[in-house]
């Protein structure tokens, strides 16, 4: 077992958060059972970059229980928990992860993760995937297939396909209906408004919210924002999105002209510099902005602290930037994701549905090595089933089954 983590010392403060959530699992619980007798992972490295919490500790002992030797480290570096971390190591599993470091010590880690010449992979953003290729591609014959987590890691994945540099085949776990629909809009709505709330303690109802990009996220994050009370627009590139979202009942504008108006900014939408200097100076004094898209490139922090005459702590996880023109500006987390930087991430039992579709996708790499015609693979239909169905019983809810002569009279 080998470890890069902060302090072995804290697992039992990690444990406790292992033990709250693994009770509000149910279905990774199932899944875990079903592992430990199959062994479907078993003489087989998984390397997995995951924002390293309790529900992502929880994944790594549902992978470890099928067989797998796992190497764990994070996918963020504010996202990581260092009590969750050395309660893995206290498990004996190798982890390499420390809140708060810099971008070179990250990347040590990814690398840490990537050199043991793993199996299989998970991904959260891309990080392990796109390291993997451009600096061990000796190892790359030894992957027999990955899955990735998020809308950004899925946008790197094509464009590696489409310039023909992936070489094994990866499962686009984020496009699963029992991810984006549940994970990005219920879980992704709600942990955004707890990071944004818990660290700035002030009221919703009644202020501007401006929402960047109206994906599957945008639409939890403009939905919640509506519940709390808060007048919402909605920024976009994509028409129909635009469309759909002044037919859900916001108002829709460019960045530029919803900049003088807003109280509160969260960005979701994958792309850089999503709000810019530009922007900055038409915002209000006190403006908020924070981000809940995966990297730390939609709130173009640097340029904002370029132009800004000083900058100081507002309140703990808040930098407050003065601008010449006497306002100030407001960024939560340095501009990284809100719902992990500034707060516990997803509720756990939308990640267990997630993490479910995770592990399943992983033995379903496993389980047709080599049958795969395609580098970018849709999870099947049966796994996205037998999630819904597993949440649909644990909830006590049955629904119809077709007969057999309404199954011809639809499919033939």
């Amino acid at each position: 077992m080998a470890s890069h983590i902060k302090d072995s010392n804290l697992w039992e403060s990690g444990e406790l958060k292992l033990s709250w959530v693994r009770s509000h699992m149910p279905l990774l619980d199932g899944i875990q059972k079903d592992f430990e007798a199959e062994k479907p992972f078993k003489d087989l490295k998984v390397a997995l970059s995951v924002h390293l919490e309790a529900k992502t500790a929880h994944l790594c002992e549902v992978l470890a229980a099928g067989g797998a030797d796992m190497y764990i480290t994070g996918s963020n570096p504010l996202s990581t928990q260092d009590d969750v971390a050395a309660a893995l190591v206290h498990e004996g599993l190798n982890v390499f992860a420390i809140h708060g470091c810099n971008e070179k010590e990250y990347f040590e880690d990814i690398r840490r993760v990537l050199e043991v010449g793993p199996n299989v992979i998970i991904d959260d953003g891309g990080d392990l995937v796109t390291t993997l290729h451009k600096e061990f591609p000796q190892l790359l014959p030894n992957v027999i297939g990955g899955c990735e987590e998020t809308t950004t890691g899925i946008l790197r994945l094509k464009s590696m396909d489409a310039a023909g540099k992936l070489t094994f085949p990866m499962m686009l776990v984020n496009d699963a209906d029992c991810k984006h629909l549940f994970d990005n809009r219920y879980g992704t709505g709600q942990s955004v408004w707890d990071g944004i709330n818990r660290t700035t303690n002030l009221i919703v109802a009644g202020k501007n919210v401006v929402v960047a990009g109206y994906g599957w996220c945008g639409k939890g994050v403009a939905m919640r924002a509506k519940g709390l009370g808060a007048d919402v627009i909605v920024t976009e590139v994509d028409p129909v999105k635009a469309m759909e979202a002044v037919m859900d009942g916001f108002k829709v504008m460019p960045m530029l002209d919803a900049a003088p108006l807003g109280d509160i900014f969260i960005t979701v939408t994958g792309c850089e510099d999503v709000i810019g200097p530009e922007h900055f100076l038409k915002m209000k004094d006190g403006a908020i902005c924070c981000n809940a898209g995966h990297f730390d490139v939609e709130v173009a922090v640097a340029k904002l602290k370029a132009m800004a005459v000083r900058h100081r702590p507002a309140r703990a996880n808040i930098e407050a930037y003065t601008l010449e023109n006497g306002r100030n500006i407001c960024i939560i987390a340095e501009g990284r994701l809100v719902n992990l930087a500034a707060g516990d991430g997803h509720p756990a039992e939308i990640m267990d549905m997630s993490f479910a579709i995770q592990a399943l996708s992983a033995r379903y790499l496993v389980q047709n090595k080599g049958k795969f015609t395609r580098k970018l693979n849709n999870v099947p239909a049966e796994i996205d089933r037998e999630v819904a169905l597993r949440k649909l019983a644990h909830w006590g809810v049955a629904i119809d089954t077709l007969t057999e002569e309404q199954f011809k009279y639809i499919y033939g």
